[in-house]
């Protein structure tokens, strides 16, 4: 596994107040696979985590969201935590590039309130996924088939919905990541 992700790139989008776990162990996991794991955010500098019911500790920056872009990248990952993602919703450069994994079929991996993001720039729409369990109804209002498991995996899309399912998270977030975009899948099928 430490070579299945070799040569790719993924962008974490986050700010402050995303679930410390929810960050540092996708992140951890795609860079024991080989991956190149870039935190991508609005905010200068470094950014600060979420740990349960306080803030947690401060994660430096790879790449100002101004300066990311996605046609760099091979995947994202959407970490959770309630501030991280409601906040993220809010601002139109975040939320343009997330639109632009999800028109070119790159795979993306969310967890817990991670989904809400996803939400703004037009990615559930038809798509199974899971999340936080408050989030249901905004998702299912969205277009979404919403599920309540471990880890649901859609197309490229995976998601699940808390800290405790992060190493099926994770597993499943290598595999989607190293096939790479959906659609280049279908095309090899079809031949």
């Amino acid at each position: 596994m430490a070579e299945q992700l070799r040569g790719k790139r993924v962008a974490i989008l986050a700010t402050n107040g995303f679930e410390q776990t929810e960050l540092e162990e996708p992140k951890k996991a795609l860079e024991a696979a080989g991956a190149k794991a870039e935190v991508v955010s609005p905010t200068k500098g470094q950014i600060r985590g979420w740990r349960h019911t306080d803030w947690g500790s401060f994660v430096p920056v790879d790449v100002e969201l101004d300066r990311a872009d996605p046609n760099q990248y091979d995947a994202l990952v959407l970490p959770g935590g309630v501030i991280n993602p409601d906040a993220l919703r809010l601002e139109p450069k975040a939320i343009e590039f997330v639109r632009a994994f999800v028109s070119s079929k790159k795979p993306i991996a969310a967890i817990c309130h991670g989904p809400w993001t996803l939400i703004n720039a037009g990615g559930v729409r038809n798509r199974k996924l899971t999340s936080w369990p408050s989030l249901q109804v905004d998702l299912k209002n969205a277009g979404a088939d919403w599920m309540d498991q471990e880890v649901v995996v859609d197309q490229g899309l995976v998601t699940s919905r808390k800290p405790d399912d992060l190493p099926a998270f994770n597993k499943k977030m290598i595999e989607e990541f190293a096939e790479g975009r959906h659609e280049q899948r279908e095309a090899a099928s079809m031949r």
